[in-house]
């Protein structure tokens, strides 16, 4: 794997950090290291411009292609370093202890919700065509599937996608699409039968930007996630041609149901990134807070409240990881991944709240990172799939 040279680190000193179990290995420990490293010197102190932004520069996902991150699970053959789900999920999580959750929805958008479609499903003259640029962060992807009556509801969208000639012709809209404003390349959900047909009609498809009948509409402007761009899509007559279908044609709802699970993994480890990040706040704040003549960590409440997150987070990542062996081990683990997504997308909300609270006012003014993670914390329980969704997909299968 290319990799930063290492030197001395002092990463993982911090609250709940991980011993070493079976999931660890010499590699993916280097890998943790290395990422938290790349975290503090590379991302931290120039973010707070991308938050102004409103995006991440493509050089810093350049030099993330270059050290071989943006495609752990992508096969060798192709430019990538064949790496399995617990290697992807030690990445991912360690990438999202970084306190500026816009810049890692951006990178795992790209790496773990929309190029493993072409991974999975892609041509070979697909593949060629682009995976060798996204592995090495030229080109940016994003997935298209939501709209603004279909979210987690994928069975109900309506955009279109009718043959004419030797392509197809896509009319409609798509919403709230992460990296929508600077995406070079999209993975776009539509319907290619009836809407009666439901999950059956659905049909994925590669759009490029700079398509004809394709632009940009609305940049949406969110609470959080502010170095994250988002955006609606709209396809007016976009005419592409038919060799950029992916996979079977109205086989899109079985590729979506494939890497949803990948998805929610992802944001789980955002999910706990973000509580992690907040409990090492909390406690340099609380040990050094002066109040009541003394500090803020005598205070028992404090402690025990303190303690009791992050013995939930421990308990999460430890599930986080058994998820992740689990898709390692090719199993079905939709319930699992459901319960995994709705558990760390309200743990994310807990813990940020009470560390926010401990910070007192301080925690409300925009310049504290521990208003950033607050915000932050708030989509990882309703984007990729809602707490109320996950657990209804996990009740289905108890």
């Amino acid at each position: 794997m290319r990799s930063m040279a290492l030197g001395d680190s002092s990463a993982e000193r911090d609250v709940g950090a991980m011993p070493a179990d079976t999931y660890d290995t010499v590699e993916r420990s280097l890998l943790r290291e290395q990422v938290l490293r790349f975290v503090a010197r590379e991302v931290e102190p120039q973010a707070d411009r991308w938050e102004r932004d409103g995006s991440v520069p493509r050089k810093v996902l350049r030099r993330m292609g270059e050290l071989g991150w943006l495609g752990l699970m992508v096969p060798q053959a192709w430019g990538g370093t064949d790496a399995d789900a617990i290697t992807n999920h030690v990445f991912a999580e360690a990438l999202s202890q970084s306190t500026y959750g816009g810049f890692v929805v951006t990178v795992l958008v790209h790496t773990d919700m929309a190029s493993p479609h072409l991974v999975h499903a892609g041509t070979d003259a697909q593949k060629r065509r682009w995976l060798p640029g996204i592995v090495s962060g030229e080109v940016l992807t994003a997935v298209a599937v939501t709209e603004a009556d279909a979210g987690s509801d994928v069975a109900r969208i309506r955009t279109s996608a009718k043959r004419d000639g030797d392509g197809f012709v896509l009319d409609g809209s798509k919403m709230f699409i992460t990296n929508g404003v600077s995406a070079d390349l999209f993975f776009v959900a539509a319907r290619t039968a009836p809407l009666e047909t439901g999950a059956r009609g659905i049909s994925m498809f590669c759009v490029e930007r700079g398509a004809p009948g394709f632009r940009i509409g609305q940049v949406l402007d969110k609470s959080g996630w502010r170095s994250s761009d988002t955006a609606e899509l709209v396809f007016d007559g976009c005419r592409i041609p038919a060799s950029q279908l992916l996979g079977a044609e109205n086989q899109g709802f079985v590729a979506l149901m494939r890497n949803f699970q990948r998805e929610r993994l992802a944001l789980a480890a955002m999910a706990i990134g973000n509580a992690r990040s907040a409990l090492r706040l909390a406690l340099g704040h609380v040990k050094s807070r002066r109040a009541f003549g003394g500090v803020l960590w005598d205070r028992e409440a404090i402690r025990q409240r303190l303690a009791t997150l992050d013995a939930r987070t421990q308990a999460a990542r430890s599930y986080a990881l058994h998820c992740a062996w689990l898709s390692a081990q090719g199993r079905d683990c939709v319930r699992e991944m459901s319960g995994l997504k709705a558990l760390c997308g309200e743990l994310a909300n807990d813990v940020a709240y009470a560390c926010q609270q401990f910070h007192g006012g301080m925690g409300y003014i925009r310049e504290a990172p521990i208003e950033r993670l607050w915000r932050d914390a708030r989509i990882l329980a309703i984007g990729g799939g809602a707490t109320e969704v996950m657990l209804e997909e996990a009740a289905k299968r108890l």
